[in-house]
């Protein structure tokens, strides 16, 4: 090759349209926004009437089915009907990133950004990344089922709706001592404890805890076991036999009250009819004779 094909070749190289991505992959909070750039060079920087950038996105939802999120050329933008007032580009013409708002767990994906920009005969230039959408972890639901008797047994059950990425679940008995419980994992989203054998040290405080990198969330159960000899059930005892006792002792008192009521009600009245008997003057007909005679 000669000298001038040497130089031809060596210009093509150059003047070919670059396309950069600063970043391979992006995490961002639900409802944030974030930043997605797109560097490009083309040797024609003083021609960019014909520039032309598309970025697409393919969901991890629905990577089937990928969409234009937004598009500039001849300078006109357009965005994705769904992404209207949500996407924007921020530094156009010289540059192609776009900036992404009210960030939703649908917009994580793999976003493809492609630079062209006639007349350079290149192909486009394509760059690309992952985004990563992250949900805090939801407020778990804490529930028990079964035997709450002495001996009996008892499950507890931790349930958590969302959280990116999926969140860790632990259960532990707070009190007297924080003791973290060995669970059984029934999916990605909800953990159970089985507590076999209960007894009144079964009882106390259960904390679930959901935890990602975003924080943590809590439920709690206050399981209470129920035992026939504890020391509350003992004093409740006492105290219902006191107070049948002392409801006892008062009828004996008003039965005694009453039966000598009764007693001295019936002699003075014995005693009432003695003396009438004697204060009363009768009169007979042979009486009344002999004091006229």
């Amino acid at each position: 090759m000669g000298a001038t094909g040497r130089w031809m070749f060596w210009t093509l190289c150059v003047s070919a349209l670059r396309v950069t991505m600063r970043e391979s992959s992006l995490e961002v909070a639900r409802g944030d926004f974030v930043v997605l750039p797109c560097s490009f060079y083309t040797s024609a920087s003083n021609h960019l009437s014909r520039l032309n950038i598309i970025w697409t996105l393919t969901p991890f939802s629905s990577p089937e089915a990928p969409i234009q999120v937004i598009v500039y050329d001849h300078g006109q933008v357009i965005e994705d009907p769904s992404l209207i007032g949500r996407v924007g580009f921020t530094g156009l013409p010289l540059s192609a990133d776009i900036m992404l708002n009210d960030t939703r767990v649908s917009d994580a994906g793999i976003y493809r950004c492609m630079v062209n920009n006639p007349p350079e005969i290149t192909d486009p230039g394509i760059g690309e990344l992952v985004l990563s959408v992250l949900v805090p972890p939801s407020l778990p639901v804490c529930q028990w089922d079964g035997d709450i008797n002495m001996g009996g047994s008892v499950r507890l059950s931790c349930l958590v709706a969302e959280g990116i990425p999926t969140p860790e679940i632990r259960w532990d008995k707070m009190n007297p001592d924080e003791i973290s419980l060995p669970i059984n994992m029934e999916s990605e989203l909800s953990g159970s404890v089985q507590i076999v054998n209960v007894s009144s040290q079964t009882s106390g405080l259960y904390r679930c805890s959901a935890t990602n990198t975003l924080g943590t969330e809590n439920c709690y159960i206050n399981l209470s076991i129920y035992t026939p000899d504890s020391p509350s059930g003992i004093l409740q005892g006492v105290l219902l036999t006191l107070s049948m006792c002392l409801l006892l002792l008062a009828l004996l008192v008003l039965v005694l009250w009453l039966h000598h009521t009764g007693q001295d009600g019936r002699l003075r009245k014995g005693r009432g009819d003695k003396d009438e008997f004697y204060n009363e003057i009768r009169y007979t007909p042979s009486l009344m004779k002999r004091s006229f005679v």
